[in-house]
């Protein structure tokens, strides 16, 4: 037990380069509400479903962060500060990174799973500050969504996500990923869809003229003298 603690605290500082020591992570709401929602969600499944909701209730007071009992998470969960939100069918894989204020809200499942009102997140996957998830959606393996972006639908494996509603950026994220992205989402304005849509759109103008170009300077080239002396000597002919 006291390794898996260990490896758990060594798991969110990899995550997050303030804390100086592991005690100090123990100071994090988010590590309390791991814990507290640990407890919750064994009285759940035993179905001492008011006990479990007063541990849920007295969570939620201490730190901030509401999780439903009923929620089911993975190895290595962290939230990264507080005031996260987490509904009561929503599955979590191992080593999800959630920041503050994100939200994995329930709709009607109309088109989904029969009872499923929430989403799921694949292992690795990390959800930036603010970002809504709302649904019976999968989140694929090592995606990312950024920042204030609103996932309505599934999200790919290994996919950035952002915008509202979120779309999935132009770049494939395999090819600058690394092991962790802060935020789930690149500083850099180099990633942002727009512009690469607008710097595509160039390159095929630029394309397009340098072909037109070829075809305009085709047609103004002169017959070659060889060909009008050829057909003056079958005119005299």
């Amino acid at each position: 037990m006291l390794r898996n603690l260990v490896a758990y605290l060594d798991s969110v500082k990899a995550r997050d380069p303030a804390p100086r020591s592991r005690a100090e992570i123990l100071l994090y709401p988010g590590v309390w509400s791991l814990a507290f929602h640990r407890v919750a969600h064994r009285l759940y499944r035993a179905r001492f479903f008011f006990v479990a909701r007063a541990v849920n209730h007295l969570s939620r007071f201490l730190t901030g962060n509401d999780i439903h009992p009923g929620a089911k998470i993975g190895k290595r969960f962290f939230i990264d500060h507080g005031f996260t939100v987490i509904g009561e069918t929503a599955e979590i894989g191992d080593d999800v990174t959630l920041y503050q204020n994100v939200t994995l809200g329930g709709t009607d499942p109309a088109n989904g799973i029969a009872g499923k009102r929430h989403p799921t997140l694949r292992d690795g996957v990390i959800v930036g500050s603010g970002a809504q998830v709302l649904g019976p959606v999968q989140v694929g393996a090592r995606a990312r969504v950024g920042a204030n972006a609103v996932v309505t639908k599934d999200v790919p494996e290994g996919a950035t996500m952002v915008g509202i509603p979120a779309r999935q950026m132009v770049v494939d994220v395999t090819a600058y990923q690394r092991e962790f992205m802060p935020y789930g989402t690149p500083c850099s304005d180099c990633f942002d869809p727009e512009k690469q849509k607008l710097e595509m759109l160039q390159c095929e103008v630029e394309q397009l003229q340098k072909r037109l170009a070829e075809l305009m300077a085709e047609r103004q080239v002169p017959d070659r003298p060889e060909q009008t002396v050829l057909f003056k000597e079958r005119g005299r002919a």
